[in-house]
């Protein structure tokens, strides 16, 4: 009788900084994990406060339902997006992380992984433990690699920041808070009165 071998637990080499999608796929983690520019991110061990999951499943819960009928799809993390350079090789890709809500248009972009490519919208609700991460690696990596609209939300204070690719740079729009209606210029239509938004949630 063969003798089932043990598992083997990969864990990654932190320090490391050019670590591949192949890599990544290998690892077995408590921590949600990212990779940007081959160096791991480590997301917060404990879950998200509730009202970062309030504001992550009413937002998608809006989305999905503009988008339905549509072409556009709304995915939220846990939801690998991978950023390819010159190739879609896994172990040439080097950028992979999961935003709290994707909206992605192009259906050649999904596969049974999840988006390999730009979606065209990305939502990150910020908390204290994840802000750093947001405000400037994911910045940059969602610039650079044409993501066409990043709205950044802040869950506690209850205000959104928009920024809007525009000839390859990101323009920030003024901060909305409570009182505002925000429009997307990428989900054609969709609007967010965030006064209305922010009192559903609490």
């Amino acid at each position: 009788m063969e003798t089932k071998k043990p598992d083997v637990v990969k864990e990654p080499d932190l320090e490391y900084t050019n670590h591949s999608y192949a890599d990544y796929l290998s690892w077995q983690m408590e921590e949600v994990v990212e990779l940007i520019k081959g160096k791991i991110f480590k997301k917060a061990a404990a879950a998200p406060k509730r009202i970062h999951q309030k504001v992550s499943v009413e937002l998608s819960f809006r989305l999905t339902g503009f988008l339905k009928g549509k072409k556009c799809q709304v995915y939220t993390a846990p939801f690998d997006v991978r950023f390819p350079d010159n190739s879609t090789a896994d172990h040439k890709i080097h950028d992979v992380v999961q935003p709290d809500i994707c909206v992605i248009c192009d259906p050649e972009k999904l596969d049974d992984r999840g988006c390999i490519g730009a979606p065209d919208l990305i939502v990150e609700i910020l908390s204290p433990s994840n802000s750093k991460t947001e405000l400037k690696h994911k910045f940059e990596l969602y610039e650079v690699n044409g993501v066409q609209e990043y709205w950044i939300i802040h869950a506690e204070t209850q205000d959104l920041l928009i920024y809007s690719l525009n000839s390859g740079t990101y323009v920030p729009s003024r901060l909305f808070t409570s009182g505002d209606v925000v429009e997307s210029k990428v989900i054609k239509g969709f609007k967010l009165d965030l006064e209305e938004f922010f009192e559903d949630i609490e």
